[in-house]
């Protein structure tokens, strides 16, 4: 019989190490898949960049929606769906840019008229407007600066990524100085759908396309209600803010507020008989450029709504021409209760309803009857342009 010695068990750390087993060594396949992981977030985080600098380029609306949704995606955990959000802002940034694109190429030609005054300080605005966010322009009406600042701005580039808002105080100016503009500029009409439109309480000629703007200054103010940075502009023109309404004060305020959130926004403030120092040192010491001169005589009368109390009344100003005057201003004329700008009392003076000591009283005409019978006295003189104050 044969003795057999059994088989002695080799200590653990010589036995052999068991076959691996393939579903036991999902570890082992972690490297790769992070790396991947990390691949896609740095495709990702180039992609982020790349957008964030686009967003220059895009309108001020534009760019303030599609930068806080890059600001969500950068709180995204999962690649998978930072990269489907990725694509969609790339997509929204190639619309935003197409519109910026489509709105660059209907900017018209320009030209300024070489009699205005405002022509002749073209360069000097043009840069300051360049140089400063806030601009104050002082004038003489009929200047041009109405009509020729909102051009220097499209020369400058402005009214592309957003809107040129020109405000004026008055409906009747809003709507004819867009008219008079959109002429100049050699393009459609506001109610033609020209890049020139406007906006008053009752009639709304802006579309998509349209890079300038003329509307009263109560639409602004509606407006900062409900779009607190007015990311609809690149610029602002507030005209006429010798005035001081509520209006065109409570703009002035809340706009130099504005200013440090939206340093890209452009302020040009203009006025015929605008107090500059107080205005400047408003805005920092704003840069400040006076625009002396008209282009037309602007004869004022004074016609009292008494008969005769122009000629009884010594302080009644005769016929006066003054070195001056703006388009569609050859002859400026009052009529009416207050006798014109001047302020003169519609009884005239001294010679009133109750006339002269000793003499009967003159009947005062009626105010719509007085300024038809002044249209009629001026029209039989020979052509010009009337303005009933």
């Amino acid at each position: 019989m044969t003795d057999e010695t059994p088989a002695r068990e080799a200590p653990a750390s010589e036995r052999p190490t068991p076959a691996a087993d393939p579903a036991r060594v999902a570890p082992a396949r972690v490297a790769p898949e992070s790396a991947d992981r990390r691949r896609a977030d740095q495709e990702g985080t180039v992609r982020v960049e790349d957008l964030s600098a686009r967003l220059a380029e895009l309108g001020p609306g534009d760019a303030h929606r599609l930068g806080r949704r890059l600001a969500d995606s950068r709180r995204t955990r999962e690649p998978a769906a930072r990269r489907r959000a990725l694509r969609a802002i790339a997509a929204d940034a190639e619309r935003a840019a197409a519109r910026v694109a489509r709105r660059r190429a209907k900017v018209p030609a320009l030209s300024y008229p070489d009699i205005l005054p405002v022509t002749q300080r073209k360069d000097e605005i043009l840069a300051a407007i360049r140089d400063h966010q806030v601009v104050i322009i002082a004038g003489e009406t009929g200047s041009g600066k109405t009509t020729q600042l909102p051009k220097i701005c499209l020369e400058l580039g402005r009214g592309v990524r957003g809107m040129i808002g020109h405000t004026q105080p008055r409906r009747i100016a809003a709507r004819t100085v867009a008219d008079r503009i959109a002429e100049e500029l050699g393009t459609p009409s506001p109610q033609a759908g020209g890049v020139v439109g406007y906006q008053t309480r009752f009639t709304d000629q802006v579309h998509d396309d349209t890079l300038v703007k003329l509307m009263t200054d109560g639409i602004l103010l509606a407006e900062i209600s409900t779009d607190r940075s007015l990311r609809r502009y690149d610029t602002l023109i507030i005209d006429e803010a010798h005035e001081r309404s509520l209006n065109i004060d409570f703009i002035l305020g809340y706009v130099r507020s504005l200013l440090p959130r939206r340093p890209d926004l452009k302020i040009i403030i203009t006025s015929a008989t605008i107090e500059t120092a107080r205005f400047s040192a408003h805005f920092g010491d704003a840069p400040v450029i006076e625009v002396s001169g008209r282009t037309y005589p602007v004869e004022v009368r004074y016609h009292p709504l008494v008969p005769g109390a122009r000629d009884a009344d010594p302080a009644a100003s005769p016929p006066t021409e003054e070195s001056g005057g703006g388009r569609g201003a050859g002859r400026a004329r009052g009529g009416g209760r207050n006798g014109g700008s001047g302020g003169n009392s519609g009884n005239g003076g001294n010679g009133g309803p109750s006339g002269r000591r000793g003499q009967p009283a003159e009947t005062e005409r009626d105010q719509t009857q007085a300024i038809s019978d002044a249209v009629d006295e001026l029209c039989a003189e020979g052509p010009g342009d009337i303005l009933v104050f």
